[in-house]
């Protein structure tokens, strides 16, 4: 093992991490969708800010960023007929690691009728930064689901590189107790080079994953495949049993973002939170 190499979990120092945890439960009351229950706890926040567009639960980390160690969970519960887009007002930070991973885990659960957006801003990675995600889904069979993560290996602009680091991705989706969607992404070791082959990435350091679960899922490809090849990004867009999935690659984390901006709208039926414009 080279002497830049992170140390092993096990020998890594002990040192205070933080935790942050948000639960929410909606409802349609009165034909509007209304949060019903929230708890917080460490450095996660919940803010509800006014929308024309329907109902927004913003995401905050007030701890600054997330290092190593560092454990974060939302839980969202979505009862029948209702919605909420729940997005990050801003890029979150995963720092350069000694050894340990930071956690992130997400669990939505989607009644009937239900509509559900996970929509957070891209995350960032430092050089040598270790990320493990887990998302857990489950929704009613005519539910909507709309999953979007992305996903920038260093800042572009800085003219930053990660050589080494981890990312495991896992995500699983169940719909009316099927499991319809599963797929895990892991980058361990030297992800500059791994960025670099053909078969990976081909050189790009932005990525994103949009996936849609719905009954009409199908009728959005080729409305979504027009908007991502109006922007200058690689973008492959597909759909099967109600699902659609869309895989973007990008040079610049503000490529990426504007590819977003373009597709998401069409999948949600209405425009973005207003925290991604701002």
């Amino acid at each position: 093992m080279s002497a830049t190499a992170c140390i092993s979990e096990a020998a890594a120092p002990r040192r205070q991490r933080a935790e942050g945890r948000i639960a929410v439960r909606v409802e349609a009351l009165g034909g509007v969708s209304r949060v019903v229950r929230v708890a917080e706890s460490g450095s996660s926040r919940l803010r509800l800010p006014r929308s024309a567009y329907g109902l927004d639960g913003v995401l905050l980390n007030i701890a600054g960023g997330i290092a190593c160690g560092d454990r974060m969970e939302v839980a969202a519960d979505v009862g029948a007929g209702a919605g909420i887009a729940l997005p990050t007002p801003g890029a979150e930070r995963i720092y350069r690691s000694d050894g340990l991973s930071a956690e992130i885990v997400t669990r939505l659960t989607a009644g009937p009728g239900a509509r559900l957006a996970w929509v957070p801003q891209e995350t960032i990675l430092f050089d040598r930064a270790r990320l493990v995600r887990r998302l857990d889904a489950e929704i009613a069979a005519d539910a909507r689901l709309t999953v979007y993560e992305g996903v920038s290996f260093g800042r572009q602009a800085r003219g930053e590189t990660v050589s080494e680091g981890l990312l495991e991705d896992r995500w699983r989706v169940k719909r009316d107790g099927k499991l319809v969607f599963a797929e895990t992404l892991r980058l361990d070791g030297p992800v500059h080079e791994m960025l670099g082959r053909k078969t990976v990435a081909a050189g790009m350091t932005s990525l994103a994953t949009v996936l849609h679960v719905t009954p009409s899922a199908e009728a959005h490809v080729d409305a979504v495949r027009q908007a991502l090849a109006a922007h200058d990004v690689e973008a492959g867009v597909t759909a099967w049993n109600g699902m659609l999935v869309a895989r973007i690659l990008s040079a610049s984390a503000e490529r990426l973002r504007d590819a977003a901006r373009a597709a998401l709208p069409i999948l949600l039926g209405r425009p973005l939170p207003r925290v991604w414009t701002c």
